[in-house]
């Protein structure tokens, strides 16, 4: 048998081209990993010995609502050692996100047509910058009225000495929630790129999305009026803006379509 139209050999070269292509990916793979956990290590050791400053710094929309004797404690007796050591790391994380989302973006780049790259860049730095502004709006306004709502409503026979740790899952969970709900008009635009809506749709659902916004809002924040309008507000405008992007991008998509022919990349 002529082994040059052998379909077993030609079935066998391609599963040999196949297995070092995929190595390469997973070579490709494991060199990402590595330069995104060496940039969070490294500036998590960077941040290590100003860990107590950073605590004092994001205890101060607490302490600002305290008397002045106000102050926190550590329930646990290693909780003043390992609480700061926590945030540093979270901080570090907050810090490196751009650089940990451009190594998987690095990674999966060069499998994307021209058009997807075109759309994903704009994006994936408008996912990063919304997170940001969500964090800094809970920081600056949100935990200065929360705080300030909950003191009032205090009985004075009651000392409010906060425990460190919960304090910071209290303000980390504050800062999770502003920073994935001010992600709304990206994944609508994503939502309308994939032609899962269309902008008309999310125009005509006004009303529901109001509604289960305040939902959303009264799940994901403290039991009390200020956060939930604090962030249910910011969330109704974003729905909006999020409805003009997605006009906005939708024509642009669809300029160089033609009826019955699909995108080409």
């Amino acid at each position: 048998m002529n082994r040059d139209h052998d379909p077993y050999s030609s079935h066998a070269q391609a599963a040999d081209g196949a297995e070092p292509r995929l190595i390469d990916h997973l070579i490709e793979l494991r060199a990402r990993l590595l330069r995104a956990v060496a940039g969070l290590i490294l500036v998590f050791v960077i941040l290590l010995p100003f860990a107590a400053d950073i605590y004092a710094v994001l205890a101060q929309p607490l302490l600002g609502s305290l008397p002045e004797s106000g102050r926190l404690v550590a329930v646990d007796p290693a909780g003043g050692f390992f609480v700061p050591v926590k945030l540093a790391f979270f901080s570090a994380l907050l810090l490196t996100m751009p650089w940990l989302l451009y190594q998987a973006w690095a990674f999966v780049a060069p499998g994307l047509y021209h058009r997807e790259k075109r759309l994903a860049m704009p994006l994936l730095v408008s996912a990063v910058a919304l997170f940001y502004t969500g964090c800094a709006f809970a920081f600056f306004l949100v935990l200065p009225s929360v705080f300030g709502f909950l003191a009032r409503f205090t009985p004075e026979v009651v000392a409010m000495t906060p425990d460190i740790a919960k304090y910071l899952d209290f303000v980390l969970v504050i800062f999770l929630a502003f920073g994935a709900s001010f992600e709304l008009p990206v994944a609508l635009v994503i939502l309308v790129l994939l032609g899962w809506v269309t902008p008309q749709q999310l125009r005509e659902s006004r009303g529901y999305a109001i509604v289960g916004v305040f939902v959303v809002a009264a799940i994901i924040t403290p039991p009390d009026v200020v956060s939930q309008l604090m962030l249910a507000i910011p969330m109704c405008i974003l729905y909006e803006l999020g409805i003009v992007a997605s006009r906005w991008l939708k024509p642009r998509e669809d300029a160089g379509t033609t009826p019955g022919q699909t995108p080409t990349a």
